[in-house]
């Protein structure tokens, strides 16, 4: 099924920039991870367009790399379908990535600067901030500076951009009703004792903090599920 107009995504209205396709993506990205294009409905790329205030051709541009990334794949003269995660697939989201951050949390400990640390807190404050006031898209960005950042501090950037594209893969289209239940703001607190225990390089409690978040994470996801 087509959307119409009416059935906005949240998408906001852009200018004309130099790189206009990469802003139309990452764009359309953050409406698709902050669950504002609901999965297994089709969107064409003129409705985008209009939504996005910009022409279709950009769109369809921007699809086009959204689908390499497993987001949405192509639907011939309809459009672009947004992929629907199974159970199975956030079980094995999950899984990946905790199997990748946990132990390089722990090096991030025996590496991490006070200056690092420090200048980590403003992102802490905002997530908490955000969590507070439900402004979900602006979770969603201080959340992925927070952990990207700090996976960072091991130096391995091949590590970083696959927990981006794991991150952008899972979708966190249940924060909705996380953040008007309340529990969004025990997870964002969550991060700031992350930052206390990197700050006294205490790796063991980082790791088993970082075990914890997962499994908090998926259990909202398993929650969502039966909404």
């Amino acid at each position: 099924m087509t959307f119409s107009l009416d059935a906005q995504p949240g998408l906001q209205v852009l200018a004309q920039p130099a790189s206009l396709r990469a802003r139309v993506t990452d764009a359309l990205r953050e409406s698709l991870i902050a669950g504002k294009m609901q999965p297994g409905r089709i969107y064409s790329a003129p409705n985008l367009a209009d939504m996005l205030g910009v022409s279709a051709t950009p769109v369809r541009e921007a699809m086009i790399d959204l689908a390499r990334e497993g987001l949405v794949e192509a639907v011939r003269n309809k459009g672009f379908l947004v992929n629907q995660l199974l159970d199975r697939d956030l079980d094995d989201l999950t899984e990946l990535r905790a199997l990748i951050e946990v132990p390089t949390i722990g090096k991030v400990a025996a590496l991490i600067t006070p200056e690092q640390v420090a200048a980590l807190r403003p992102l802490a404050r905002q997530l908490n901030s955000t969590a507070i006031s439900g402004d979900i898209r602006e979770f969603i960005r201080a959340d992925s500076a927070f952990h990207l950042q700090i996976l960072a501090v091991a130096g391995n950037h091949q590590l970083v951009e696959e927990v981006r594209r794991l991150r952008n893969l899972s979708r966190l289209y249940g924060l909705g009703p996380l953040a008007e239940s309340g529990e969004l703001i025990a997870t964002a607190q969550e991060h700031t004792e992350l930052l206390d225990l990197l700050e006294v390089r205490d790796a063991v409690g980082a790791k088993i903090l970082m075990e914890r978040h997962f499994g908090h994470i998926r259990g909202v996801w398993a929650g969502l599920e039966e909404i």
